[in-house]
């Protein structure tokens, strides 16, 4: 039996690429999180960004504790089983009326892993309605083989290099998946998504944990780095430690070799898997 998923939610990610909205987190664990968060940025005098905004559980006290939360980690468990690294985070973070977007593209792209199996939980310290612009996905796109990515970086695209993929899939097409603060979508590294601005009142704010299982090989011509968050380290990645004094001199070493790693893994190149086959359906919905 599943730990947390029901066994429906189980089936529609199976099926669809993605399961929303699940919940995770108490009202009293989000407002302390962000307040941790928003906290901070009052303290520097801006918002997040990069570097801080990638890997961000390497240094914050409020991250570490979303990448380790028991029940974002039973749901990862329930897709992927009980041997788990985290890979990667970001924290995508959109201020309200403001024109920041995300272009279809798929994770696994630029993360060069082997077998395409790892889980986003995306976590929402803030409610992300459609009109926040919550993230669109393409039901059954992680069954479609591999597209072709490009880099169109600008000041409004979220994705700091601004992969995504061009001239196959716009606006119109996906099922919006709204989570409200406390919950979680989760989604396969494959599936197609994207998402719009954010036209509400408020900041739409979400961690997106990448979550693998430990027995995946990094295929890529660096090799990176991960952090064990449940079960048994398989030793295919570099080991991370887990935070130990949030914003130390030593947190800040930790991450920044940990993101340079994974910034030149992807800058090494990519050699993709085969593409969908000719005739397959790309508007599903």
């Amino acid at each position: 039996m599943p730990k947390l998923l029901s066994p429906e939610q189980v089936a529609a990610y199976e099926r669809d690429g993605f399961v929303f909205p699940v919940d995770a987190l108490h009202p009293d664990e989000v407002r302390a999180l962000r307040a941790e968060l928003e906290s901070w940025e009052q303290e520097r005098g801006a918002a997040i960004d990069f570097p801080e905004k990638s890997k961000s559980y390497l240094l914050f006290d409020w991250a570490d504790q979303l990448a380790h939360h028991p029940k974002i980690l039973d749901a990862v468990e329930d897709l992927i089983g009980p041997d788990i690294l985290v890979y990667h985070s970001t924290l995508f973070l959109k201020e309200a009326h403001t024109p920041a977007f995300v272009r279809w593209h798929q994770d696994s792209t630029y993360f060069y892993l082997e077998p395409h199996l790892h889980v986003t939980a995306w976590v929402a310290l803030s409610d992300a309605t459609v009109q926040a612009g919550c993230m669109q996905m393409l039901p059954g796109s992680h069954r479609w083989g591999a597209f072709e990515h490009d880099d169109q970086p600008g000041p409004h695209n979220m994705i700091r290099r601004g992969q995504g993929i061009s001239g196959r899939f716009d606006d119109t097409q996906g099922v919006f998946t709204p989570v409200m603060a406390g919950q979680m979508s989760l989604h396969h590294t494959d599936v197609v998504h994207a998402s719009g601005a954010n036209d509400s009142n408020d900041r739409r704010i979400a961690l997106a944990i990448s979550y693998i299982p430990a027995h995946l090989r990094p295929v890529g011509a660096v090799r990176p780095s991960a952090l064990c968050v449940r079960g048994r380290d398989h030793g295919h990645f570099l080991p991370e430690q887990r935070l130990t004094q949030a914003l130390s001199p030593h947190a800040f070493e930790a991450h920044r070799e940990a993101l340079a790693r994974f910034r030149a893994l992807q800058d090494a190149g990519f050699q993709p898997r085969p593409a969908a086959a000719a005739g397959e359906p790309v508007n599903p919905a």
